[in-house]
């Protein structure tokens, strides 16, 4: 099922939570939407829900509209699934019988899996993992347990549309990791469409096929994976998503000089123009190294040890930048050291350098 945003604007009071979001969400495709705390993700999310409608544009599934400011049909004839931040288990019912609720209940379950209710409910128990926690109740399950539960639910009817509203934010960090995994494989073997909100960058960028980032309401850039990583088109898609420091400067043309030292010069050829208006380079930690003999001059103010990597705080010219860097020396705090952009053709950025002079 294609599900397509048309111009969708949510008013709240006097407060606009969504303001003219387009977004189109393919036949079994895997979406993430990105942002901090009050940027509007859930809200988009309970628009495609049915939960609320909006107050300008259209939301279309299947070529069928669902809602605009006139209308708006309610969740249980969405042909959706959705899982919760909170599990949202009944306490008296078994994983079984969680699983059948959908089947028997759910008006866009088809027949064939209303007519094979058991075959159904071992085949989504195996999807899980759970084929030997079928009688058990919530209360007698683990956390992770419990999510598994909640996703074989959601999608024991086969929706076309699998909404998932920050999933993994209540369990620990190994869990969340098994978990992204496992999701990711039900995806794969059951092609369902998922739209799946997050805060969290590494669960966008490790389980999506498009990321959608968002800020304030509105859509700041729309990509791949790869594509928001390596190549943010703002600076608060740098920030939130590559925690890239945003270093001041000078620009002349595609000539980067950072702290306005034109000693310097740093290949921005691939920056985008709205790094250039801010007047600011996007260095992402991994991008930048230490050395003892060239680049900026700064002085380590913290050093974090992370195994493979050190994590360096450093200090120049009044702004701290952030830098990874693999290697087996570690320097201390105190120390005064240089700071380079890795890849970088100083044969090309020289001549650059001489065109603009």
């Amino acid at each position: 099922m294609t599900t397509v945003l048309k111009n969708v604007s949510k008013l709240f009071a006097k407060t606009l939570a969504l303001k003219g979001i387009d977004l189109e969400i393919d036949e079994g495709e895997f979406v993430a939407i990105l942002g901090p705390s009050g940027c509007g993700k859930t809200t988009l999310l309970r628009l495609l829900a049915g939960f609320e409608r909006p107050n300008e544009g259209e939301i279309v599934m299947e070529s069928i509209k669902v809602s605009d400011k006139l209308m708006n049909i309610p969740p249980e004839k969405r042909d959706i699934g959705m899982v919760f931040q909170s599990f949202a288990l009944w306490p008296h019912l078994t994983v079984k019988e969680h699983i059948r609720f959908p089947l028997q209940h759910h008006r866009s379950s088809k027949r064939i899996l209303k007519l094979h209710q058991e075959q159904r409910i071992n085949e989504m128990l195996k999807i899980v993992g759970l084929e030997n926690f079928g009688t058990r109740l919530p209360n007698e399950l683990s956390g992770g347990q419990k999510q598994r539960v909640a996703i074989a639910r959601a999608l024991a009817s086969q929706p076309s549309l699998l909404l998932m509203d920050e999933p993994l934010s209540s369990l620990d960090a190994e869990l969340r990791m098994e978990l992204r995994h496992e999701i990711k494989t039900i995806h794969r073997l059951m092609k369902p469409s998922i739209l799946y909100v997050t805060h969290d960058q590494s669960e966008a960028l490790a389980m999506a096929d498009k990321i959608v980032v968002m800020k304030e309401g509105s859509i700041e850039q729309i990509g791949t994976p790869e594509e928001i990583f390596f190549h943010p088109k703002t600076p608060f898609v740098a920030t939130f998503v590559s925690k890239a420091n945003l270093i001041k400067g000078t620009w002349e043309e595609s000539v980067f000089f950072p702290f306005h030292n034109k000693t310097v010069p740093w290949n921005g050829s691939e920056i985008p123009l709205s790094f250039r208006r801010a007047g600011v380079f996007p260095a992402r930690p991994e991008q930048l190294t230490i050395t003892n003999k060239f680049g900026l001059k700064g002085i380590i103010e913290n050093v974090m040890f992370q195994g493979k990597e050190s994590h360096y705080r450093i200090k120049i010219n009044n702004t701290t930048i952030t830098v990874h860097v693999d290697q087996e020396r570690r320097l201390k705090v105190g120390d005064v050291i240089g700071l380079e952009l890795l890849n970088q053709k100083q044969d090309q950025v020289e001549k650059t350098v001489e065109s603009i002079v």
